[in-house]
């Protein structure tokens, strides 16, 4: 049986019009009473990952919010909106980005993720993960991701969303024990979102980022919703959206080598609007930031700046604030005499900096041979 996925189109965040198109998306899937009956504790999990302002794509919208919140609300659902941001504390990170003012105007509760409950993982690589204990109380949890490139994953949607999950700086840890494997990192957050299970994913694709995402890319308009319960599935049909090619987002790639249900298109029922009707022609992805040769380490090891791309620093952006030094997995970042120092040697690649700097101040720059990947790719 085919996993299910809504699909509607919808050309800006007018209040009226995103009410509309969230009514048309989730009809085909039964409504939202299909997903929350009266009185079930709702836990919504935007993404917030930094006090940015809507019009720059970096965070969920707050009118996608607030129409998911109403509808909850006529469903019986008691609400809760929340996440653990990568800059700055959640209530500070919810009001810059809009959503504070619709939890508050809607009547919803603000859920800061301050607190962490240790979940074993049964069957898992990962034998336990430390999780946000408002997801683990909810009743019925919502992925509300936007959809997004990711300089380390490829793309950040349902799946990848889901790692707000985890609180505060046991996020860098997690980058850490993964290193510069990206597959491995890749596999935690699929198991992430197999233990979370959340009901319902409802992506804002109405504008989503191109580039370098997930934090200093360029907004680009898509126009679209997309809706299910299986986020990745959910994922399979924003690939195919935006023309990213599946292996390079990560997330994907392995779930096809585990044959998860729901990672390939082929697998996938589109309800609602056509996927040609809303395909964009053009959009720019990530970076690539390794070759995977699958080389033995004796070798990768010395081609290193060759087949993976590093972080450098933008002198003119840079204003040494510091942010990335605190949140960088391996402390392979330091300010010294006012500019910032990266040990290229101690770097895993994870891009966090890159992810998290409020100044875009961090380039990726690429090794030879992915240049020349590129390149080819484009002839």
């Amino acid at each position: 049986m085919k996993e299910r996925v809504a699909l509607t189109a919808a050309a800006s965040y007018d209040r009226a019009a995103i009410e509309a198109a969230l009514e048309r998306l989730l009809t085909p899937l039964g409504g939202l009473a299909a997903f929350v009956r009266p009185g079930a504790r709702v836990l919504l999990k935007p993404n917030m990952l930094a006090g940015k302002a809507p019009d720059q794509a970096v965070t969920t919208h707050p009118e996608v919010v607030r129409a998911v919140i109403l509808q909850v609300q006529r469903a019986g659902g008691i609400v809760s909106v929340g996440d653990s941001p990568g800059v700055g504390t959640p209530r500070q990170v919810a009001q810059r980005c809009g959503i504070l003012d619709v939890i508050n105007e809607t009547g919803a509760h603000f859920a800061p993720f301050a607190k962490s409950v240790p979940v074993a993982i049964a069957a898992g690589t990962f034998h336990h993960l430390e999780l946000a204990r408002d997801i683990l109380d909810a009743e019925v949890v919502i992925n509300l991701p936007k959809l997004k490139t990711h300089q380390m994953m490829g793309m950040t949607c349902g799946v990848k969303n889901l790692f707000g999950a985890v609180v505060g700086m046991r996020k860098p840890q997690l980058h850490l024990q993964a290193g510069t494997d990206k597959a491995f990192f890749a596999l935690m957050l699929l198991e992430l979102a197999e233990q979370i299970r959340p009901a319902l994913t409802i992506v804002d694709a109405v504008t989503g980022m191109e580039g370098d995402g997930p934090g200093s890319g360029d907004p680009v308009q898509i126009g679209a919703l997309l809706a299910g319960s299986n986020p990745l599935a959910v994922d399979s049909v924003a690939i195919a959206l935006t023309g990213l090619r599946p292996e390079t987002v990560w997330t994907q790639q392995i779930a096809r080598r585990r044959h998860l249900p729901g990672s390939s298109l082929d697998e996938v029922e589109i309800l609602g609007a056509e996927l040609a009707t809303l395909r964009i022609p053009r959009f720019r992805p990530a970076k690539s930031t390794d070759v995977n040769f699958g080389l033995p380490p004796f070798l990768s090891r010395p081609l290193r700046r060759t087949l993976t791309a590093r972080p450098v620093v933008d002198r003119k952006r840079c204003r040494a604030c510091g942010l990335c030094v605190k949140h960088c997995p391996p402390a392979a970042m330091l300010i010294r005499d006012g500019r910032l120092h990266i040990d290229e040697h101690a770097c895993i690649r994870c891009f966090c900096c890159q992810e998290l700097c409020p100044h875009a101040a961090l380039e990726t720059h690429q090794g030879a041979l992915l240049r020349l990947q590129a390149f080819l790719a484009r002839e």
